[in-house]
């Protein structure tokens, strides 16, 4: 019995450390520096557009194409095979992050 424990022990333990790799470190640093200054650009621009009175999903879409540059390389550090869906996808955060930052610009709870 203890040596099927110690068998189980060792087989799960050899695994734990095989989906991280050195190399990814680097490219996890590079991914949330990007979204940080994406963040920060959406927040910046969602905040100097201020309490105006039009729909806040036209204030969103407009603050994250203001933020395009920031967005281009957010998708350039995450994703390297040139994946659409990836870029899309990254494409629709952003909106959806300047909808957060222009609610909470204007005071208004998100959800």
């Amino acid at each position: 019995m203890r040596i099927v424990l110690v068998l189980v022990l060792l087989l799960l333990t050899a695994c734990e450390g095989s989906f991280v790799r050195a190399g990814n470190l680097g490219r996890k640093v590079g991914i949330d520096k990007s979204y940080e200054a994406r963040d920060a650009c959406l927040a910046r621009n969602a905040a100097a557009d201020g309490v105006s009175s039009e729909d806040p999903a036209t204030l969103a879409h407009a603050v994250a194409l203001s933020c395009s540059a920031e967005t281009d390389q957010l998708i350039a550090a995450s994703d390297y095979s040139g994946d659409a869906r990836v870029a899309a996808s990254i494409r629709q955060d952003s909106e959806f992050r300047a909808m957060k930052y222009v609610m909470q610009a204007r005071g208004q709870k998100i959800f």
